[in-house]
């Protein structure tokens, strides 16, 4: 399949292929007058590099994983970067709840004051200065 076809059958930019293909991500056999083909494969390799990246892995990492996710070739070395890659999400989830779960308390704080028509208290500070 072609670039665009890809683009469209995957919702990643034309851009985005091309640069995943320069990252050494993604692999195009040329026509004789240099069009990039795909081959179907392809389409389940940009899914999985997407979701890599929404993990927050860089494409150099993400290059690097990748023969041990597509292929199951797995060394030592690459167990334990997919390990580290997991851990570090793991904290990630942990800040992000944490920040959830102070942001819920200001959404109840706020919530409380609107009930009782009592004015937050940044803004009681400032209409009192």
């Amino acid at each position: 399949m072609r670039i665009g076809e890809l683009a469209g059958r995957t919702g990643v930019s034309v851009r985005a292929l091309r640069y995943y293909e320069q990252q050494g991500l993604l692999a195009a056999d040329r026509s004789p007058s240099g069009q990039r083909h795909y081959p179907h494969s392809a389409v389940d390799r940009v899914r999985l590099i997407q979701q890599l990246y929404a993990a927050g892995l860089s494409s150099k990492a993400i290059v690097q994983l990748l023969p041990c996710v597509v292929d199951g070739r797995a060394t030592p070395e690459l167990i334990g970067r997919l390990a580290a890659e997991r851990d570090r999400i793991d904290r990630r989830i942990t800040e992000l709840a944490g920040t959830r779960d102070r942001l819920d308390s200001v959404l109840t704080a706020a919530a409380e004051n609107l009930r009782t028509g009592r004015p937050c208290p940044a803004r009681a500070r400032r209409e009192a200065a």
